[in-house]
């Protein structure tokens, strides 16, 4: 099986290859369309700034390829909220694979902090990617922006106020939180990611 991470000036590249070693599988990490689009599965990271991330995505074309990937893609945080319709993020116009927004966390009480640095549960879990996690699961997050609630959305976490922590519409799947920095929980959400048919 051939997996390819999509490599884009917002990778956080080196963690998922690890943790994809640990469950003994490979990736190619690459940016060239026709080793995407020939691809078994194809993971799209992302830590950054939504319109940076953009920018370069149109700029290689790679915008319109991934729109129209047929098989499993797995979007991890900022890959997951370019895979929605639009960021507040500086008035990103972003893939639209997902009808829902990606707005700023704006919390009333102060003592919240922005962005989100920590662990915190996923709940009312949704598909086959969630196979074997128990509802109330920890993962880890890093975002000052969310993804709001939705008909795609397949698992919700409350931060500020609840919002989707995962997403998923056809053969497109996208996750707010790091799966390769959530210990047993995220390992096992990349193997179901990995066995998805």
């Amino acid at each position: 099986m051939k997996t390819v991470i999509i490599q884009y000036n917002a990778g956080n590249i080196q963690s998922v290859l690890y943790a994809l070693e640990r469950l003994g599988a490979s990736a190619i990490v690459t940016d060239h369309v026709e080793t995407i689009q020939s691809a078994d599965r194809v993971i799209f990271p992302g830590v950054g700034e939504a319109s940076t991330a953009m920018h370069y995505l149109k700029e290689r074309n790679l915008d319109a390829v991934i729109k129209h990937l047929q098989q499993p893609v797995l979007g991890i945080c900022l890959g997951m909220q370019l895979m929605c319709t639009y960021s507040s993020e500086n008035d990103t116009p972003c893939l639209g694979i997902f009808e829902e927004n990606v707005q700023q966390f704006m919390p009333k009480d102060l003592a919240i902090k922005v962005p989100q640095i920590g662990w915190n549960t996923i709940v009312d879990l949704k598909t086959d990617l969630f196979k074997g996690i128990p509802e109330d699961s920890f993962t880890y997050f890093v975002h000052g922006y969310y993804a709001s609630l939705g008909a795609h959305t397949i698992s919700t976490t409350d931060y500020v106020q609840p919002y989707s922590s995962a997403l998923h519409k056809k053969n497109f799947y996208g996750v707010q939180f790091h799966p390769e920095k959530s210990a047993k929980v995220g390992e096992q959400i990349i193997k179901n990611f990995l066995e998805i048919s």
